[in-house]
């Protein structure tokens, strides 16, 4: 049987293992330690934020900064509707409501102008305005954050940047989840760097930091005893764990022309065959390119993501369908939405297709086989 080519997999690069024997030797395997800290430091220095709490996944990092922001029962929280799950359910785990909210065709991003239409439509028919506004930089690519947050500061609603997948992109050159009140990462084993789990919290607002990890290690009082007098949670990244990540973080920026390279690989791929698009990128717009994906237009080309699809899996390739929107999952129907049809199409149409950066040229020539095969057939 074939190697798997996986959509995109762990790619160590050898520096993580003088961090995590530093760790053993020292027997500092629990969480708190000196590559936490260390992590931490150097997350902040890379993005030209202040501070960062580095948490146990992106969805934590998501539910600290509701708390931060005091969201709470009946809240309303307008999200990107276009994304995944995980951005959405910290806001019901406050009791809140998610208003969620369509993308625009050209980043995929949340459309500056239904945000507005969102906003003033909560407010004619609740008496108040959504109390944060939590954006989505999908597969990589900057919202369009000037726009966005001009509409928030109008409004005075603070942004939540959910960069789980944009680590490396920039809008103006400013890195993604530095814009808003606060910014989140992950650091899942799918992502463009790993810690196999975990994420991290990014904010120049030195409080919200420090609540955050006075919350993620189970919001313990300065006493002498365990003693606690708020609800806290298990949120705290461990000192091993921050170690793969310190290893990892060397070589972000490796890792981000090793995606580029990819995407490019992938539009020359498909030059010259009628029906594929590309997600583009606008002029000072930098994405990392985490993800290459394609959307197929039925109108000239009559093979389907399914059948593209399937095709890479019968060569044991991996590809998946792009993000379902929140508003067609079961359990956010109810929701609020405001909604123009582009992430349905997008889903409808769309194809997340190989990414890793530790593909090989053997692993590139197998995809190519199974693409030209498709269409031409």
């Amino acid at each position: 049987m074939k190697s798997r080519i996986y959509l995109s997999s762990p790619h160590m690069s050898g520096f993580e293992q003088k961090y995590i024997r530093q760790a053993f030797k020292q027997n500092w395997i629990a969480p708190i330690g000196p590559n936490v800290d260390a992590f931490e430091q150097e997350l902040a220095s890379e993005l030209g934020v202040k501070h960062v709490a580095a948490v146990a996944s992106g969805t934590a990092a998501i539910h600290l900064a509701l708390i931060n922001l005091g969201i709470g029962r009946d809240d309303e929280v307008v999200v990107s509707t276009f994304t995944f799950s995980a951005t959405v359910n910290p806001v019901v785990y406050q009791g809140a409501v998610p208003v969620l909210v369509d993308s625009e065709p050209e980043t995929w991003n949340m459309d500056p102008a239904l945000l507005e239409q969102a906003i003033e439509d909560r407010i004619r028919k609740t008496g108040r305005k959504p109390k944060a506004i939590v954006l989505v930089h999908i597969y990589g690519m900057p919202a369009r954050i000037r726009e966005i947050m001009e509409i928030a500061e109008r409004y005075d609603i603070p942004v939540v940047e959910d960069a789980a997948e944009s680590l490396g992109s920039t809008y103006h050159g400013k890195a993604t989840g530095t814009f808003g009140s606060m910014g989140i990462l992950s650091f899942n084993g799918n992502k463009i760097i790993t810690t196999s789990g975990g994420g991290a919290l990014v904010s120049d607002n030195e409080a919200f930091i420090r609540h955050a990890r006075f919350l993620a290690t189970q919001a313990r009082d300065q006493a002498p005893w365990y003693q606690h007098s708020h609800i806290g949670y298990n949120y705290r990244m461990s000192n091993v764990v921050a170690g793969i990540g310190r290893g990892q973080l060397e070589v972000l920026y490796d890792r981000v022309k090793a995606r580029r390279r990819i995407f490019k690989w992938y539009t020359e791929l498909f030059r010259g065959i009628r029906g594929v698009s590309f997600l583009s990128e606008p002029e000072e717009f930098f994405s990392n390119r985490w993800l290459t994906c394609i959307t197929l237009d039925p109108a000239h080309t009559p093979v389907t993501p399914q059948g593209l699809m399937q095709a890479m899996a019968d060569d044991n390739i991996e590809a998946r369908p792009i993000w379902k929107p929140m508003h067609l999952q079961p359990v956010f129907a109810d929701c609020p939405a405001f909604v123009n049809g582009t992430a349905e199409d997008i889903f409808t149409r769309g194809l997340c297709l190989p990414s890793g950066s530790n593909m090989t040229t053997e692993d590139l020539k197998r995809i190519a086989a199974v693409v030209h095969t498709v269409f031409k057939s």
